[in-house]
């Protein structure tokens, strides 16, 4: 017989069985623990494009402001990184061209916008429906045909299974309509179509998904632009605001579809003028010195402070802050709306005499700008200077992007394409101009780097047409018509004080001809892969 278990070993052997089971579940808890961590780590996260309305670099704290304080964006730049050397547009429609083609904007079509104004046409009462419709089918009709093969922004997201969803100012301008929204990509949208209605902020309509909705208190057809003086009262032109529907629109849709990938685009008309805000923000409301129009401007900067900290917010609320880039930036240089705008436009120094593109530029800094909207920078909006098309950009991935990190790579609106395919595990479609800055904002090496970054424009306020070299020397075309080119370090001379064109003429032809070979040239991405 064998020997009876006495009660000390029968305890001992139960101890012993049930350390077994502890440590069995212990370890299958942290199986569990790890797979689900790791199932975490390799989610595809989530992507905000927060895309500014003419706001220079120098209008945010991170940049450099002094005037109006904005902690939600320094906050970005804070726990994300800051790029120093980045390049969008000169103008509105090609910046945004450029941004959803993945496209330099020198290419075929950039600057082919179409004309807005139409629907104000109707709603003021100078036509008819029936002229309308009868335009607006025209308008279609003429109105730059998409490529079959064209691939855009949106669509690399809906390709890798994300939810799409615009706000705002909706695609690239001027004149758009559901269908063509809807072949950008954007599975959910909520906006304007014609730009021209943006310069007011109290539209009576906007559109969601094709469909009308109206705007309680709004009446007036254009939409309550007011005067480039700005002097209108506070509140003028409406009672609901349209940026306080977007955000509204943008904080409803990530409470709703916060469980999948999401790329959300927010294209605000935030600060773009005529200057227009529902109340002035507390900041300046009583301040000594500042005219009504610069209270106003600033009130709508910090309005768009206060939006990306509403997201922000959302984002920790709903627990997906970890896996969301946030990526800020602005269409093109700074614009005024204020202050010294006339001057500006007459090219005057604040002695009276004329500015020049030599040595007497025209800058924020010195020609009575409180804000110094473009930091010391050259020209404004539609300049070829960089004050013209340098941009604020800040991109926040908690946990992946080292925090307070800043970068002196040289990259431009075409580059989110591609960037967006590398985020979200896609081919970067063919033919694109752009490459993706990932590697850089994760702290890797960043193996492919473009040999100079191409922006056009078609004004000549202040210079027309630039290309920026790797190396940092930038080529301006200063006067079209005269053939005049001049030549920039800007690694050393970001302000562009000293033309360095008569020294290196060798260098200014060979990218005057480069320059020259990218402006109206075809585009790859639409040819045949094997071109």
């Amino acid at each position: 017989m064998p020997a009876r278990e006495t009660q000390p070993q029968r305890s001992a052997s139960r101890i012993q069985h049930e350390m077994k089971s502890i440590m069995r579940t212990l370890l299958a808890l942290l199986a569990a623990f790890w797979c689900h961590s790791t199932a975490q780590a390799d989610a595809p996260p989530n992507v905000i494009l927060i895309f500014a309305d003419d706001l220079g670099p120098g209008m945010l704290g991170c940049y450099g402001q002094q005037v109006v304080s904005t902690p939600n964006i320094d906050r970005l730049a804070r726990e994300g990184m800051k790029f120093n050397n980045y390049y969008g547009g000169v103008y509105c429609a090609p910046a945004r061209w450029t941004l959803l083609t993945g496209m330099h904007d020198g290419r075929n079509g950039g600057w082919a916008q179409n004309r807005a104004g139409l629907p104000i046409w109707r709603d003021g009462g100078q036509i008819t429906e029936d002229e309308f419709q009868t335009r607006l089918a025209k308008h279609k009709a003429n109105s730059n045909p998409i490529a079959e093969e064209e691939v855009f922004l949106a669509q690399v997201a809906q390709n890798a299974g994300y939810k799409t969803a615009q706000f705002g100012k909706l695609d690239r301008g001027f004149l758009t309509w559901h269908e063509r929204v809807k072949r950008f990509g954007w599975d959910f949208y909520e906006g304007y179509y014609d730009h021209q209605r943006c310069h007011g902020f109290y539209p009576p309509y906007l559109w969601r998904n094709g469909e009308k909705f109206e705007l309680p208190g709004n009446t007036l057809a254009d939409c309550g632009k007011t005067s480039e003086h700005g002097d209108e009262p506070v509140g003028y032109g409406g009672e609901t605001y349209s940026q306080n529907v977007f955000i509204a629109g943008i904080l409803k849709y990530l409470r709703a579809n916060h469980d999948r990938p999401f790329f959300l685009y927010h294209p605000t008309q935030l600060p773009h003028g005529p200057v227009a805000i529902p109340e002035l923000h507390p900041d300046f409301a009583d301040h000594p010195t500042m005219s009504l129009a610069e209270k106003k401007y600033a009130s709508m900067v910090k309005m768009l402070d206060d939006h990306v900290g509403l997201i922000l917010d959302e984002l920790v609320t709903l627990g997906i802050e970890d896996n969301t880039v946030v990526v800020f930036t602005s269409d093109n240089g700074h614009e005024l709306y204020y202050g010294p705008k006339p001057s500006y436009k007459a090219q005057k120094l604040p002695s009276g005499e004329p500015a020049n593109l030599t040595d007497k530029k025209w800058r924020t800094s010195e020609c009575g700008d409180i804000f110094d909207g473009a930091g010391g920078r050259a020209g404004l909006k539609r300049s070829a200077y960089q004050g013209g098309m340098q941009c604020p950009m800040i991109v926040r991935w908690p946990g992946k992007i080292a925090a307070g990190s800043e970068t002196d790579l040289m990259s431009s609106h075409y580059d989110f394409l591609a960037t967006l395919a590398d985020l979200t595990g896609q081919e970067k479609p063919h033919g694109k101009d752009g490459i993706s800055y990932l590697p850089t904002l994760l702290g890797q090496p960043q193996t492919q780097q473009h040999d100079f970054i191409v922006v056009n424009n078609r004004f000549s306020a202040m210079g027309s047409r630039a290309l920026i070299t790797r190396e940092g020397l930038k080529l301006v075309e200063a006067n079209r018509n005269k053939g005049i080119y001049q030549l920039y370090d800007i690694s050393k001379d970001n302000e562009e004080r000293t033309d360095l064109a008569s020294g290196f003429p060798e260098k200014v032809e060979q990218l005057k001809l480069v320059l020259q070979q990218e402006v109206d040239s075809p585009r790859p991405d639409l040819l045949p892969k094997n071109n």
